[in-house]
């Protein structure tokens, strides 16, 4: 028994360290993916991994201190949107995505997730289009909660996205570390003007 385990640990040892390289490029095809989905740029559907690498080095300016964190959407040398990683607990486990923000700083371009595991048909409807579209145009509050995410059955206004039905405490975390996130941001961004 110990050397079956013996050999079989070996074995997974070295298919994780075989693939660990590829596991980190998906991780980042993945990040590059949400950062482009959430920004207001036509994109061909079904893009492979090569496609969005390079959509995403021609179009995207790494973070500096104007953009308080948020990498930068370019075109002609001028800024069309801001793509802010988000990240924070989930129900589960760690939520992470990217919110797009227009160049006036209020309006919401889209939101994506690149990680998520909560339950599916539950938490897990985050990534899906029918939650996600509800944030493109949304403005963010200028005071108090930038966005707020309400139950399924209440009014929405410009400031607000509805909850998903079933998912209240993954709504719940999600709102939470975003407009923390987006009201640090605002604040950091004010600060370097």
């Amino acid at each position: 028994m110990f050397a079956i385990t013996l050999v079989l640990s070996a074995v997974i040892i070295l298919f994780g360290s075989i693939t660990r390289q590829r596991v980190r490029d998906n991780e980042r095809i993945a990040y590059e993916r949400a950062v482009l989905q959430a920004l207001p740029m036509d994109l061909p559907p079904n893009m492979g991994p090569t496609q969005i690498h390079k959509n995403y080095t021609e179009n995207i300016s790494d973070a500096d201190d104007s953009s308080a964190g948020a990498l930068r959407y370019l075109q002609n040398d001028s800024l069309v949107a801001y793509a802010l990683p988000i990240q924070g607990p989930g129900f589960w486990a760690a939520i992470r995505g990217v919110i797009g923000i227009e160049a006036d700083k209020r309006t919401i371009t889209g939101i994506a997730f690149y990680e998520q595991n909560e339950t599916p048909g539950l938490g897990g409807e985050i990534i899906k289009p029918d939650f996600t579209q509800q944030f493109t145009n949304k403005t963010l509050a200028r005071t108090g909660t930038p966005i707020q995410i309400l139950p399924p059955t209440a009014p929405l206004d410009e400031n607000s996205v509805h909850a998903i039905t079933g998912a209240t405490q993954t709504s719940t975390r999600l709102g939470k570390f975003m407009n923390e996130q987006l009201v640090h941001w605002r604040e950091e961004i004010e600060k370097n003007q």
